[in-house]
């Protein structure tokens, strides 16, 4: 379920609501407890939906510049394609592993906003 799905539901309870209401056919406490009733349940149904969404949303994965191979650093870190990772492979192989993670702005094409976007996906061990 998404959230597109979620704003047609409120749409159409809105207008369910809105259907009760005009026809005079109902009192206003018994349109009210329909309305109360389609909330509910609407909040009921979407805290399911959002808390599942939540569930199988992927973690946030690390990834270790000193062991990782250019494909694993590439899919990991964000604005660094496969060229730039292999250059981190590449200078991780000519200096050793990183002493720092901010060495890793050393590498050709890793600059400081890079290294910012990617500071807490990044692990040395």
């Amino acid at each position: 379920m998404n959230y597109t799905y979620l704003t047609q539901v409120y749409a159409w309870t809105a207008l369910a609501v809105e259907r009760i209401l005009s026809t005079r056919q109902f009192g206003a406490a018994a349109a009210l407890v329909v309305a109360l009733a389609l909330g509910a349940s609407l909040l009921a149904g979407s805290t399911a939906v959002f808390a599942q969404e939540v569930a199988t949303a992927p973690a946030v994965a690390t990834v270790n510049i000193n062991s990782a191979d250019a494909q694993t650093l590439a899919a990991a870190l964000n604005g660094v394609g496969q060229s730039r990772a292999m250059e981190i492979v590449r200078y991780r192989e000519a200096y050793g592993p990183f002493a720092s993670v901010e060495e890793l702005t050393e590498v050709k094409g890793i600059g400081k906003s890079t290294l910012e976007k990617n500071r807490t996906l990044i692990t040395l061990e």
